[in-house]
């Protein structure tokens, strides 16, 4: 195995390619707009890497132009989390907005083309022995934080401009094959939700009548790096559990953490505190805990199973009752979860459900088969990328197993 020489990543940025956010002066919520130019935050640099488009804020195009043209990222830039969740990376994508502006918590790489392939350096920092040393070289006074300084100095592994092109190919069907599923996924569910839209919804009960509500543990465990999922309310996306969102707790804290219950197939996932009106279905063959702020429906027969609960929690009758009845307090906002089981709830009548559920279930098991090939996918991708990056496996090797995965 030939040594790869390591270079500082400000050698593979252009003139003033690397960048901070804006002054907390120039960029505020007062600035936010309904439409423009989208703002990059944390929460669209996701924990698997893929750039997210959920949750944008924008601002203006004058504000962008007058106050923030030194913070534009272009689609092919790198950026990167200065504080927050340290190590989260995102590569700027083609579509579907021409500019975006960084918040204060992210920075920004631009890639000389002639030197390096963004996608290459974007891979870099997937590895986790980079986000280790992001974590070590971490400024931990306050709220732990990176600087331009340090991620200037990160070493990059020097590999030849086709052998970066090579590496980024390979790794990038991967995660081309993952877009894909994603996709795939999100418009069984579009579908799913059109299906339950299209049924009357003229069966009025109480929550407590058709289900069980169970409250998640009020505090957080020791994650480690494997185990049990320790679920979090970032991974309720639209109706699907994202595990990539989620962490893991030891085998050993598993029995206390889900003592109270523990979530099984068919459950109904939810979030009572920040991101009201979430919800997922839990799948078949996940061993998990509730994380804080989250709970959890379990339906009390099979005429008004996971699925159709589910559909019925997102639906726009059932949302527009938790806005009536969520409390709105100085830090967060809430369901009154006590009281949750005393909510009214709108189905459809017992004759139509046994042909909607059917048509419910075959979508939703298309969408927990696409996320558990997407997990063997992402699984193969994360033990590919720090041999590729090192050098310790020849890219001939790593396309061979692609190619049967794919």
């Amino acid at each position: 195995m030939q040594h790869i020489p390591s270079r500082p990543l400000k050698e593979f940025a252009v003139h003033k390619g690397l960048i901070g956010g804006p002054f907390g002066s120039n960029l505020g919520k007062s600035d936010y707009t309904e439409f423009g130019v989208p703002v990059i935050r944390g929460q669209n640099l996701s924990g698997t890497g893929h750039f997210s488009h959920r949750d944008y804020v924008y601002v203006s195009e004058e504000k962008a132009d007058r106050d923030l043209a030194r913070n534009v990222a272009f689609p092919g830039d790198v950026v990167f989390t200065q504080r927050g969740t340290l190590g989260q990376v995102g590569i700027v994508p083609n579509m579907p907005y021409e500019r975006y502006v960084i918040s204060q918590s992210q920075m920004r790489l631009r890639v000389d083309s002639s030197r390096a392939d963004a996608r290459y350096i974007y891979y870099c920092f997937r590895d986790p022995d980079m986000v280790s040393l992001i974590h070590a070289r971490a400024i931990t006074t306050g709220v732990p934080h990176i600087n331009l300084g340090i991620l200037a100095e990160l070493p990059i592994p020097c590999h030849p401009l086709h052998i970066q092109r090579a590496i980024s190919e390979v790794l990038g069907a991967l995660d081309d094959k993952i877009a894909v599923n994603e996709r795939i996924a999100e418009i069984a569910m579009e579908l799913a939700q059109a299906r339950y839209a299209l049924t009357p919804a003229t069966a009025v009960t109480r929550i407590g009548d058709i289900a069980a509500v169970f409250d998640g543990p009020h505090a957080t465990p020791q994650k480690t790096p494997h185990g049990p999922w320790f679920l979090s309310i970032s991974s309720l996306k639209g109706g699907a559990l994202d595990l990539a969102e989620s962490a893991h707790l030891s085998e050993d804290d598993f029995p206390r953490w889900t003592k109270r219950v523990q979530p099984q197939e068919g459950d109904v996932l939810f979030s009572y505190e920040t991101r009201l009106g979430e919800a997922a279905l839990m799948p078949a063959g996940v061993r998990a805990c509730l994380g804080r702020r989250m709970g959890l429906l379990r339906p009390r027969s099979t005429s008004a199973n996971g699925t159709l609960l589910l559909h019925a929690y997102l639906s726009r009758d059932f949302q527009e009752e938790i806005r009536r009845r969520t409390v709105h307090g100085a830090t967060v906002d809430r369901i009154p979860l006590k009281e949750m089981p005393s909510w009214p709830i709108s189905l459809p009548a017992d004759n139509d459900r046994e042909d909607l559920i059917a048509a419910l279930n075959a979508l939703h098991a298309r969408i927990t088969h696409t996320a558990d090939e997407n997990r063997a996918l992402a699984a193969l991708r994360d033990t590919l990328l720090p041999q590729l990056v090192t050098g310790k496996l020849r890219i001939k090797d790593a396309e061979r197993v692609v190619e049967d995965a794919v």
